[in-house]
C-alpha cells in the first residue's frame, strides 16, 4: 500500500477524551487530548482507481484512535503516543506513522504542551 512516491495523509486535531497525567486530579477526570497523525499513502494508485480499497481508510483509522485512546490511561503523553504508533503500525499496512499529541492547558500561560514521535514498521517486528 505505501509507494516510495513520497505521499502522505494526514488527520489534524482529532479531539479524543481520555484520563492522562499523574497528578492525583488527572486520574480521576477525563482530559482531552489533541492528536495529529501522518502516514505513507499511495495516492497516485488511489486517485487512479477512485477507490478506498486502494488507501487507507482514514475514517477507520480516526475510529480505532478514537476507541484506543478513549479507553486509555496512562501518566504520560510520551507513553499515550508511542503506544498508539504502535496499535497503528500493528493494525493498518503503514511502513511508518507520526503521532503528534497535545495536551491543551496542560501548563499555564501556555495554549499546550506535546509531543511528536515517528514510528516504523520495523520497530514493531523489533519489539514484538
Amino acid at each position: 500500500m505505501n509507494s516510495g512516491s513520497g505521499d502522505r495523509l494526514f488527520l489534524r486535531a482529532l479531539e479524543c477524551q481520555c484520563v492522562i497525567g499523574f497528578i492525583d486530579w488527572e486520574r480521576r477526570v477525563r482530559q482531552s487530548v489533541l492528536i495529529d497523525l501522518e502516514f505513507p499513502a499511495d495516492c497516485a494508485r488511489a486517485a487512479a482507481s477512485d477507490a478506498v480499497g486502494d488507501t487507507i481508510d482514514y475514517k477507520q483509522v480516526a475510529k480505532r484512535v478514537l476507541a484506543f485512546v478513549g479507553e486509555s490511561q496512562f501518566h504520560l503523553i510520551e507513553t499515550l503516543a508511542h503506544r498508539l504508533a504502535l496499535l497503528l503500525l500493528a493494525e493498518f499496512p503503514l511502513a511508518w506513522v507520526r503521532v503528534s499529541l497535545s495536551k491543551p492547558g496542560a501548563i499555564r500561560h501556555s495554549r499546550d504542551v506535546g509531543v511528536s514521535i515517528e514510528r516504523h514498521r520495523a520497530e514493531l517486528v523489533s519489539a514484538g
